[in-house]
């Protein structure tokens, strides 16, 4: 599984994060259902956009590169998602990229002009098969330069020759830099070795042209199917407008961890099915806030019933394993992990009630932990989540008081679960009760 990394010419923002997450979770998934994944996500680290940045600030080309590698590398610890089995940087596998547009040229699906490396869009019949357009739609669309150096206005860069203090490698054409679409290709195949992937992912707005570039480019020269299954995620809006600094929207990564834990992030990124948009709202995340709580306060209490007398299956607990059918059957269809989420949090009610119901008899314990341990499994396992308090989320004392509440509750000390209340709202903690038990929110 390829898929496509971020540039790196400033901050990662939650877009980023949702791309990040989206296809970590996918990998997780996998590797949980016995499939052996090799993951490949890239890094670009030449790029229109970071010679522009460096221009803007004044940097070096190469400090704008390092600086923001090691904020992605921040990031990407601080949502909890690890590293791809390779991360390679375009900048490592420029002489495979030379070595690609070269066999692209000696098959006639490239063309030399002026120190500039171009494909030959109409040699590739297949052309616009991804996004399903026609070649003489795509046409209607293209603004036509006089000045262009290209056969075809269709045409696509392959490598771009270099300009007076841009950064550039020595090639057959003359010093230059590869174009973004070559990377991509030639990098998934290199590192995962093989010329047709099984799964190649990005986002939505990747599709045209970045998508359908790699394919041309990769099977004009392979004359095999680049990749068997294509998986797109869809786009992040702010208040149902597109992110942008100049809106003033733009909302980084660590900008969103100030104010919710990471876990609430996560669980928003899961409450939408990965290849719709998702509209991010304060309001959205403060009940993925509440979420998260449900599943804290019930590890709470399962953490309070004693150890197992006696051992059981899973398939000796009914409300487990009917929980755990529906919630493979959700991820195997497409990683549904809306509909998944909706079964998670019908087993934590089931959960609850059957720790309401208190013990009837001497598999109540084993039936406990097991619906504790496959709740931990998906939550954590497969959706990567913390389940713990952080500074975002939660103060420690906060966290025994509210314990403390749902322990008087129980033992109906109806003024002590008052007065916590009271207490907890002061530090602005607001406690509410439902069928399920007790939750809580900032106010």
């Amino acid at each position: 599984m390829y898929s496509c990394g971020v540039t790196v010419y400033d901050k990662c923002h939650i877009g980023h994060a949702r791309s990040l997450y989206t296809f970590d979770t996918l990998v997780r998934y996998l590797r949980y259902r016995g499939y052996e994944v090799k993951f490949v996500r890239n890094i670009t680290d030449v790029d229109d956009k970071i010679i522009a940045k460096a221009n803007q600030t004044g940097k070096a080309f190469d400090e704008v590169v390092r600086e923001n590698i090691a904020l992605y590398y921040k990031d990407m610890a601080d949502l909890g998602i690890g590293k791809a089995d390779v991360e390679p940087r375009a900048t490592e596998n420029i002489p495979l990229m030379i070595a690609h547009i070269t066999g692209l040229i000696e098959k006639g699906s490239a063309y030399v002009t002026g120190g500039d490396v171009y494909f030959r869009v109409r040699s590739f019949p297949a052309y616009g098969k991804l996004s399903g357009q026609s070649v003489d739609k795509m046409l209607e669309g293209v603004r036509i330069d006089k000045d262009d150096k290209k056969e075809d206005p269709l045409d696509f860069v392959l490598w771009k020759s270099a300009k007076p203090g841009e950064p550039s490698w020595p090639s057959p054409w003359g010093n230059g830099r590869p174009g973004w679409h070559i990377e991509c290709s030639c990098m998934s195949i290199k590192h995962l070795g093989t010329e047709t992937l099984d799964i190649h992912a990005g986002g939505r707005d990747l599709i045209f042209p970045h998508h359908e570039n790699e394919i041309a480019q990769a099977e004009a020269l392979t004359g095999k199917t680049f990749a068997k299954i294509w998986v797109h995620h869809g786009l992040l809006t702010i208040h149902d407008q597109k992110m942008a600094k100049s809106l003033g929207n733009f909302i980084t990564v660590q900008d969103a961890l100030r104010e919710h834990s990471v876990d609430a992030l996560k669980l928003f990124f899961l409450s939408t099915h990965y290849a719709s948009s998702i509209d991010y709202t304060q309001e959205k995340l403060r009940d993925m806030d509440k979420g998260v709580a449900k599943f804290r306060q019930l590890f709470a209490r399962l953490a309070a019933v004693a150890q197992p007398k006696l051992s059981v299956t899973m398939n000796e607990v009914e409300f487990v394993l009917d929980a755990k059918e529906k919630i493979q059957a959700a991820l195997d269809a497409d990683l549904n992990t809306a509909l998944a989420l909706g079964h998670i949090f019908d087993l934590v009610t089931a959960t609850n009630r059957f720790l309401d119901a208190g013990r009837q008899d001497d598999y109540f314990e084993g039936s406990a932990h097991l619906a504790g341990k496959f709740l931990r499994d998906i939550l954590e396992n497969i959706f990567g989540m913390a389940l713990k308090v952080d500074a975002a989320a939660i103060a420690s004392e906060d966290e025994q008081m509210l314990a403390e509440r749902v322990a008087a509750r129980q033992a109906k000390e109806w003024k002590r679960s008052d007065e916590l209340r009271d207490l907890l709202k002061a530090r602005g903690i607001i406690v509410e009760d439902g069928k399920t038990g007790q939750t809580w929110r900032r106010g």
